[in-house]
């Protein structure tokens, strides 16, 4: 077993976890394959980055974006101009490393590759690695093992260039320990909150300001495009519920995965052991076989005579004093003969005369706790029917593409020959639906193409993630609008209200800061004191921990100031600072290994810069747009 293969098994489950997303990553061949010019993003060291791979990255960044934020994220927010120049940045980062590992000599070996692959349980069937289950799910993505295998390989060699700073990160105690100071310190803080409400009668706004403002926003006040959807959706869950499997295959592939289910099962058991080993001769060990039949045969007649024979016979001197008891163990922590016995005994079962490197032992399973087959039964039951409708699925994706493309003008025909239910999707917009499964970038793009708004037709089939297919038709489309100065002005009114009364809060709250820092006193209400930190905010945002923690405490009280987001103007009281115990190990190391791994990019950025400056790099950054499909 490799050291490496077990070092980068997350690295893999990572990779896995993307492929699976509607979005599939561009291997080895991409990255030395010459393409369009005018497509071309530009270049690293004269290897083109084209259109099709940036598209690829940043489709990539988008849905890690989302499953980092959760919910529904507006596309537009996913589609700034700062995450694409960062995944620009990220695909030449990730050429400088490629260049620096192959030259200096790092590479990852077929056999750990191959090693690292054939242990994903995703590309198991019956607890073996399936060559065909593995390359139809590859498939499924648009790769080939080609294509996966060398991408896998690349990102594993850049991952070995970034082990180097890890390895080498020296962090010094001193700095240590002021990071740990600095972090840790906690200061007592009361606050006095000055409310824009308290200002609304104060203001006076212009007779023409609502007009101005409206004529000014007009960007704020569009009713953006909708439409209103029907749609179909084929999914693999589905097909998988529609699968029948036996009990008895439920069973078989509960037993040939037991490490991959079976997590957190010990067993309780007893034995007597005959002794023989390899230096023993075969007469010997005949002899001795002999004796554990015959007290086999003892047990087998009176099973409850089990503990007074392992007390009699049993060669074993750990546990024959206690009748053969060898308390609770987890699978693998015995020998490999006897593990696999106990795993497949039931409770109160008494095993043949099992043969291990010690000799010969006579088994009984006294008990069973964690997760055994019925606590995993109907995980393992779907496990194994997803398994099987992989390849029903891929088929019936292939029919589903060709029925929503050829009949399009209606999902009917669709609906017919894979029993699907036309669904209603009501009204989504250019920026996201209600529903969280139609919210999916792609297919809101495709729903308001010309193709199916203009043309009435069906749009083209996109896996929403899950292995979740859909394809919609618009129902009936609302074009962009500007609403009326008459259904907007109460709120225009309101909003500008309220902004001038902030602006006078803020000007009353610094003239108060202004009386508390010469020494002045103030009629104010302070709410209770409490202890804040850099990472214990207790309900304060971080514009107050910010200024909180500016402010010199050597002479307290100290005070300061800062404008809420709602509108408020908050004045803050700091009458005391705790200093963090500098002896706690666990506090002191934390801040040592976040210190380390700050050193350590840090030192891997600067290597970038450095191979950035030495390499010839040429980009154009006018052409990152995502291609339309």
């Amino acid at each position: 077993m490799f050291d490496f293969v077990h070092k980068h098994k997350t690295l893999i489950q990572i990779v896995l976890a993307i492929i699976f997303l509607p979005f599939a990553f561009f291997g080895m061949d991409s990255y030395f394959r010459t393409g369009d010019a005018g497509a071309d993003i530009g270049s690293v060291n004269g290897r083109v980055i084209t259109q099709q791979e940036y598209s690829q990255s940043l489709q990539e960044r988008q849905a890690a974006l989302q499953r980092m934020i959760g919910g529904s994220v507006p596309p537009g927010l996913l589609d700034s101009p700062e995450i694409k120049a960062a995944v620009v940045d990220g695909i030449v980062r990730q050429r400088l490393l490629i260049d620096r590992a192959v030259s200096g000599g790092i590479f990852v070996a077929d056999s750990q590759l191959q090693q690292l692959i054939a242990e994903q349980p995703v590309f198991l069937d019956n607890g073996k690695f399936s060559a065909a289950r593995y390359a139809e799910i590859l498939k499924r993505q648009n790769l080939t093992p080609v294509q996966f295998e060398n991408g896998l390989r690349r990102d594993l060699m850049v991952e070995r260039v970034n082990d180097g700073y890890r390895a080498s990160a020296v962090v010094s105690n001193l700095v240590a320990d002021r990071l740990l100071r600095i972090n840790a310190q906690q200061r007592e803080v009361s606050q006095s909150i000055i409310e824009a409400q308290k200002f609304v009668s104060e203001v006076k706004l212009a007779d023409d300001a609502v007009k101005q403002y409206y004529d000014s926003h007009q960007d704020e006040f569009k009713v953006p495009e909708r439409a209103r959807i029907e749609y179909l959706m084929l999914s693999l869950d589905n097909v998988a519920a529609q699968t029948e499997i036996s009990a008895e295959d439920v069973r078989r592939a509960y037993e040939e995965n037991t490490k991959q289910y079976a997590k957190g099962e010990e067993r309780q058991a007893s034995h007597i052991l005959i002794t023989a080993d390899a230096s023993q001769s075969a007469e010997q060990k005949a002899k001795a076989r002999a004796q554990a039949e015959s007290l086999l045969q003892q047990v087998r007649k009176n099973p409850a005579s089990f503990a007074e024979l392992a007390k009699k016979n049993s060669q074993d001197p750990g546990s024959a004093a206690k009748g053969g008891d060898l308390g609770f163990f987890a699978r693998g922590a015995m020998v490999g003969a006897f593990d696999t016995a106990v795993f497949a005994m039931k409770p109160g079962a008494i095993s043949d005369v099992v043969e291990s490197q010690f000799g010969f032992h006579i088994i009984k399973l006294v008990a069973v706790k964690g997760r055994g087959f019925e606590d995993v039964r109907k995980t393992v039951e779907l496990d194994l029917k997803r398994q099987r409708a992989t390849k029903r699925f891929s088929e019936l994706a292939e029919q589903f593409n060709n029925l929503a493309f050829e009949q399009g003008d209606s999902l009917k025909a669709a609906s017919d020959a894979l029993k699907l239910t036309v669904q209603n999707g009501g009204w989504v917009g250019r920026n996201g639906a209600e529903n969280k499964l139609l919210n999916n970038p792609k297919l809101l793009q495709a729903i308001f193409s010309d193709e199916v708004v203009k043309n009435k037709r069906n749009s083209e089939v996109v896996d929403v993630g899950a292995n979740n297919l859909v394809s919609a038709r618009v129902v009936e489309h609302s074009p962009a609008s500007v609403a009326p100065l008459g259904d907007v002005s109460a709120g225009i009114t309101k909003q500008l209200t309220l902004t001038q009364a902030s602006q006078l809060a803020a000007k009353h709250g610094r003239e108060l800061l202004a009386k508390l820092k010469a020494g002045e006193s103030a009629a104010l209400s302070w709410a209770p004191a409490k202890l804040v930190g850099r990472r214990e905010a207790q309900g304060l945002g971080a514009a107050e921990i910010g200024e909180i923690f500016k402010l010199d405490a050597s002479t307290l009280p100290a005070y300061a100031g800062v404008e809420n987001p709602r509108g408020a103007f908050i004045l803050l009281k700091v009458t005391r600072t705790v200093d963090p115990d500098q002896t706690d190990v666990a506090k002191r190391k934390a801040a040592v290994e976040e210190l380390r791994q700050m050193t350590a990019q840090e030192q891997s950025n600067a290597y970038v810069a450095h191979l950035k400056s030495k390499a010839d790099i040429k980009l154009r950054l006018d052409r990152i747009e995502q291609k339309k499909e």
